[in-house]
C-alpha cells in the first residue's frame, strides 16, 4: 500500500520582521495629500454607507468566510464591558481578503472603520466605495495628516471603531506575532477610548485543505493614566502584544514556513 503522499510546505525567507512586504497584491498606491477625500457625514453619506457596508458587504463577507475558513469569533462578550463608546482594536496581518473583513464581524454592531496602507484605496474605479467600506488611508504629507487626524475625530465622536493592524506588512498564514512599534497606540490615548485587540489563528480542518480561521478577541485594555505618554503608550502596545502572543499559541497548523536569512559577512 502505498503512503499518501505529503504535500510540500512553502517556504518565505525573510530578513527584518518590521518591514518585510509579502503581499501578492502589486498595486501602485495613489498619494495620500492634501487633496484626498477621506469621506463625511451626513445624510447622503450614511444612506450609502448602509446600503454598501450593511446590505450588500456584509452578508458576502459573512458567507466568503464561512465557506473558505469556517470562521468563528471566541470571547466577542468582552465587548459588553465596553458597550456605548468608541473603541481602538488591534489586529495581526496576515491575510489580504480575511484581514478586510473580519473587523466588521469583531465588532458588529458597532460600524468600523480600518487604518490601512494608500494600495488598499488605489484599486481602480474602486476608491469611493473602499471609502465608505471604512478604508482611512495613512497619511503622506502634513495637509492629509490634518485631515486624518480630523476624520478620525469624527469616527471617535460617531462612537465607531478603529481597528488598526500594528504589525503593518502582511505575512500570508503567518502563525506568530511579529514585533510591532507603539506609533500607533497614541490614537486610543490621545481620544481617551479602550483598547481591544483579536488574534487570527489557523486551525486544523478534517476534510478540507484551507485551515479554519478561528478568532480570538481579548480586551478592554486602558491606558495607565499615572504613566508619562510615552510610557502609557507602551505599556498599552505590551499588554495587546502579550495577549496576542499567547492567542497565537491556538494554531496548529502552518501552510508557509517563515525563515530568517542569516546575515551576511561581506
Amino acid at each position: 500500500m502505498k503512503k499518501a503522499r505529503q504535500e510540500q510546505k512553502r517556504i518565505i525567507y525573510y530578513s527584518d520582521e518590521l518591514n518585510d512586504e509579502f503581499s501578492e497584491m502589486q498595486i501602485k498606491a495613489i498619494p495620500i495629500d492634501q487633496n484626498y477625500d477621506y469621506g463625511t457625514s451626513g445624510l447622503w453619506w450614511n444612506v450609502r454607507r448602509l446600503f454598501w457596508y450593511r446590505i450588500f458587504a456584509m452578508p458576502i463577507a459573512w458567507l466568503w468566510l464561512k465557506l473558505k475558513y469556517r470562521h468563528k469569533i471566541v470571547n466577542r462578550a468582552a465587548l459588553k464591558k465596553c458597550p456605548k463608546g468608541p473603541m481602538f482594536i488591534f489586529a495581526n496581518h496576515t491575510n489580504p481578503i480575511a484581514d478586510a473583513l473580519i473587523p466588521t464581524f469583531v465588532a458588529f454592531p458597532k460600524g468600523v472603520y480600518v487604518i490601512v496602507h494608500a494600495n488598499n484605496v488605489s484599486i481602480p474605479g474602486l476608491g469611493l466605495k473602499t471609502r465608505i467600506l471604512g478604508a482611512l488611508p495613512l497619511p503622506d504629507n502634513l495637509g492629509a495628516a490634518k485631515n486624518f487626524m480630523e476624520i478620525l475625530k469624527r469616527r471617535v465622536g460617531e462612537r465607531q471603531a478603529i481597528c488598526i493592524y500594528p504589525e503593518a506588512h502582511i505575512w500570508p498564514f503567518y502563525t506568530k506575532i511579529r514585533p510591532f512599534t507603539d506609533v500607533s497606540f497614541r490614537y486610543p490615548l490621545q481620544f481617551k477610548a479602550p483598547v481591544y485587540c483579536f488574534t487570527n489563528t489557523y486551525q486544523k480542518r478534517r476534510f478540507s485543505k484551507n485551515p479554519r480561521i478561528v478568532t480570538y478577541l481579548d480586551g478592554p485594555f486602558f491606558a495607565d493614566q499615572n504613566l508619562p505618554s510615552k510610557e502609557a503608550r507602551q505599556d498599552l502596545r505590551n499588554k495587546v502584544y502579550e495577549a496576542m502572543k499567547a492567542r497565537s499559541l491556538n494554531s496548529d497548523v502552518e501552510l508557509i514556513q517563515y525563515i530568517k536569512k542569516e546575515k551576511s559577512d561581506d
